[in-house]
């Protein structure tokens, strides 16, 4: 019995409403045909939000369609950095760093990453690779060396551009190699193109027997002067600038000769990577150019009586030989993940870029800009050398394969890319 005023409370609770119903749900989104009719029907209610999917659809696609380009793009342009922080280590200071140290520091960095990456990553057969096919990866990491000595040694004499565009003789040689080697065709075409590019070589080297008279500067009109560098960048370890080193007709002579014999060295490595084919991981191959780039260096250092370790005597060698060490491994990890999600015809042919840019930091760092005999050259040797890229590319890649390339693979495409399927 309940007092007065107060409720009778039943045995039970009242149970609470369950108004879910009536709650908001949101709605599924409409499929993309039923958006469209929408849109015909009430063009006024749906303009907005049809732009703006219009506008994200295109982005999309444009980042779908352009981001492996964008990667090959930033690859050359950490090559392009880094050929320029090596040729002011071999000329920009009083105290001057060889091609061997500066390859020992490069490579160094990237044979200490590339082993922790493969350790942390079980990569099989790691380090040495199978034993049926260590011989190969020995000769692919010598010739290997040999193409990286070739290219910073033509540094310590030569333009940016001009020791860039010599690189670009690579899939002609390649294709060569792969003829006295592998006895794989070589066409006339083929011939025709590497005629073409040994011409160009020729406008390069701009030898005194065919080219008795000095170039002229295309921009001053004036003659060219036989400086590698600008007064505003050598100096002193005291930061006063030293007088600009001044390189003889034979000297540049030597340089060229030792570019081709990088390119040379670059086509047998990467003949040697066809022979070894699948037998070794991508990471492995790479693994063994780095180290025997890192001793192989060392070794020439210590041994031959005229070169010897340099210590950075400023912070701007100390920044320099970072940077090396930091845009090496960039190179290397942004054309994998490029030529990955690109066609390797579009790629190859982005990858000329890297003249470009060398031409550009010539003209901004150095104030020179090359004769229009490099110029010609140029256009030889990178026309052989797509002429003989796109017949070399014919077959497709398999989407979604994994592939490592460095800078001796990075300029033949899909048939680099090819050769990882076999």
């Amino acid at each position: 019995m309940s007092s007065y005023g107060t409720t009778p409370t039943t045995a039970s609770a009242v149970p609470a409403i369950q108004n879910d119903a009536l709650q908001e749900v949101p709605a599924d989104p409409l499929p993309e045909d039923e958006q469209e009719q929408l849109q015909k029907d009430y063009p006024a209610c749906t303009h907005h939000d049809s732009q703006g999917s219009k506008v994200k659809r295109a982005l999309k696609a444009f980042y779908d369609r352009n981001f492996g380009l964008v990667l090959v793009f930033l690859a050359q342009t950490c090559g392009s950095v880094m050929n320029t922080a090596a040729k002011l280590l071999a000329t920009g200071y009083e105290t001057k760093f060889h091609a061997m140290q500066i390859i020992f520091i490069r490579m160094l960095c990237t044979t200490v990453l590339g082993m922790l990456y493969m350790a942390y990553n079980k990569t099989p057969d790691f380090p040495l690779g199978k034993k049926g096919i260590r011989k190969l990866l020995v000769l692919r990491g010598t010739c290997g060396f040999i193409g990286l000595f070739g290219l910073y040694y033509s540094l310590s004499y030569l333009p940016i551009s001009d020791a860039t565009v010599l690189t670009f003789l690579i899939p002609t040689l390649t294709a060569l190699v792969c003829f006295l080697w592998l006895r794989e065709p070589f066409t006339l075409r083929e011939a025709l193109a590497a005629l073409i590019a040994f011409s160009g070589v020729l406008l390069v080297a701009r030898p005194t027997w065919l080219f008795p008279n000095p170039p002229i500067d295309p921009i001053t009109g004036e003659p060219e002067a036989n400086s590698f560098s600008s007064l505003s960048l050598t100096f002193h370890a005291t930061g006063h600038p030293a007088p600009a080193p001044l390189i003889s007709p034979t000297q540049r002579t030597l340089a060229v000769l030792a570019a081709i014999l990088g390119t040379f060295g670059a086509s047998m490595a990467y003949a040697t990577i066809r022979v070894i084919g699948t037998r070794a991981h991508s990471l492995i191959s790479v693994n063994y150019f780095a180290a025997i780039a890192t001793l192989g260096s060392a070794l020439v250092l210590l041994i031959h009586p005229d070169l010897h370790f340099v210590m950075p005597e400023s912070g701007g060698q100390w920044a320099l030989i970072a940077v090396i060490g930091l845009t090496g491994f960039l190179l290397q990890f942004l054309l994998t993940e490029g030529l990955q999600r690109e066609k390797g015809g579009r790629a190859t042919n982005l990858m000329y870029s890297q003249l470009v840019l060398a031409l550009g930091i010539e003209r901004v760092l150095w104030g020179t800009t090359p004769p229009l005999e490099s110029f010609g050259g140029a256009a030889l040797i990178i026309g052989a050398a797509v002429w003989v890229t796109l017949q070399k590319n014919g077959g497709k890649v398999e989407k979604g394969k994994k592939v490592v390339v460095d800078e001796e693979r990075s300029l033949l495409g899909d048939e680099g890319e090819r050769q990882e399927d076999r």
